[in-house]
């Protein structure tokens, strides 16, 4: 059995115990939400070793950091670096979007040095055996692509970003609407050169029955990824994106019906003001499964802060209810990151989420805050570093600008406010 299909018989699994305890919830109530598709817990039933992690209602916003290589930069050992430095700043989840190298050899290493949830995306690995094998994309085959799935799904990947709502009829749609930045999801664009080229109809959407099979027999969570996602703010909520959101919505009741846990993938870029529809319109078309957003970032005029326009969009869309956010770096649409970069993604992303988490009371979210707030009040350095999301970057800050008084800090000197008050209120 899934374990969806054990929730939905009420059998509690050590796995819900565990998630229950951290997100301070009644494991019936979080049996409950997972029965019903609201919360998911994923995890292969081949990938033992990671430590379990819910996403969804009622609990703590999670992040993702990508990490990966390309054509141009394929060295392992950094790429482990990162998914080490992206865990120890916070990161829930790690995707592996490798495209350069041995990609079967750079997933094996990430897996074995991490222990967290591992996702990728399958059509990536098709797409580029068929490029290197075969001579070109539009040579890769339907059983191509679902050998690598299977292949991904043995080695003990735990979910799977599929973009099976890019259907010949979701692009006629983006053409007549007439985009700025037509397809900007790497995944997506494979798939629809693929199917403009073979005048064929997307596999992910024609066999989706296959790719049950497969996620239901390793318990593999299926990410419904947003392939016509907009590229620029310009572009979004427009009727490609919909349609494919209503494509989605329509598989995520077939996915549960097989007791296949899934999440919903997001737009990228939104103007502030649209992030709240968007998130409600998700949570109507997709009944409420779990909402996995990509930042989303709120300009496309900010390129090297990128990981600031997520952030802000990423801290409104939790705050309406998105479930899962994932990291944007400094270098997004300019470069590969590096490790400072990746670790600046992953704490921008998990203020976000923390910020989200307050607005929508999720349990222990203001707790955190009214400590940090007694901690600063009683001007005790110490506690405020152990309760930052950043405490070595916080600690060193202050001690690059030493305050000439152990209790106060350089900003205010000697006239420190808090200070001040405490010796006028005694405390």
């Amino acid at each position: 059995m899934t374990l969806m299909q054990k929730a939905g018989a009420g059998h509690i699994t050590d796995s819900m115990k565990i998630v229950a305890e951290q997100e301070q919830m009644p494991v019936d109530c979080l049996c409950e939400n997972i029965a019903s598709g609201q919360v998911i817990i994923p995890q292969n039933k081949k990938h033992p070793l990671i430590r379990p992690v819910g996403i969804g209602r009622g609990l703590r916003t999670k992040v993702n950091a990508n990490i990966g290589t390309s054509t141009d930069a394929s060295n392992i050992d950094d790429e482990i670096e990162k998914a080490k430095v992206a865990v120890q700043a916070g990161a829930d989840a790690i995707m592996d979007l490798s495209t350069g190298g041995n990609l079967s050899e750079i997933r094996h290493a990430i897996m074995r040095e991490v222990p967290v949830l591992i996702g990728t995306v399958p059509i990536y690995q098709a797409a580029i055996d068929a490029i290197q094998s075969k001579g070109g994309l539009i040579k890769m085959t339907e059983d191509d692509l679902f050998h690598v799935i299977e292949m991904q799904a043995e080695e003990g990947v735990d979910f799977f970003t599929v973009h099976c709502g890019v259907t010949l009829h979701s692009i006629e749609r983006l053409k007549r609407e007439g985009r700025l930045t037509n397809i900007v999801s790497r995944g997506g664009s494979f798939l629809a050169t693929w199917m403009i080229a073979n005048e064929q109809e997307n596999p992910l959407y024609s066999q989706f029955e296959r790719l049950l099979d497969i996620a239901e027999a390793f318990d593999i969570t299926l990410s419904l990824g947003d392939g016509l996602r907009p590229g620029a703010l310009a572009d979004a909520t427009d009727r490609a994106q919909i349609d494919e959101l209503i494509t989605l919505g329509e598989l995520t009741q077939e996915a549960w019906n097989r007791g296949v846990q899934v999440m919903v993938e997001g737009p990228g870029h939104v103007p502030i003001h649209q992030i709240v529809m968007n998130i409600e319109i998700q949570k109507r078309l997709c009944h409420n499964a779990p909402f996995y957003v990509l930042g989303p970032l709120v300009s496309d005029v900010a390129p090297g802060y990128d990981h600031i326009t997520a952030a802000i969009g990423g801290a409104v869309a939790a705050s309406a209810g998105a479930d899962f956010l994932c990291y944007v770096t400094p270098s997004e649409h300019l470069k590969l990151p590096d490790l400072e970069e990746v670790r600046k993604g992953v704490i921008a992303s998990r203020i976000a989420a923390h910020a989200g988490d307050v607005g929508k009371s999720v349990p222990g979210a203001m707790n955190w805050e009214v400590e940090m707030a007694k901690a600063r009040r009683s001007l005790d350095w110490p506690r405020q570093f152990e309760l930052a999301i950043d405490p070595d970057y916080a600690k060193a800050l202050r001690e690059s600008g030493a305050p000439v008084s152990d209790a106060v800090c350089s900003m205010c000197g000697e006239y420190c406010a808090i200070q001040l008050v405490n010796e006028v209120l005694k405390k």
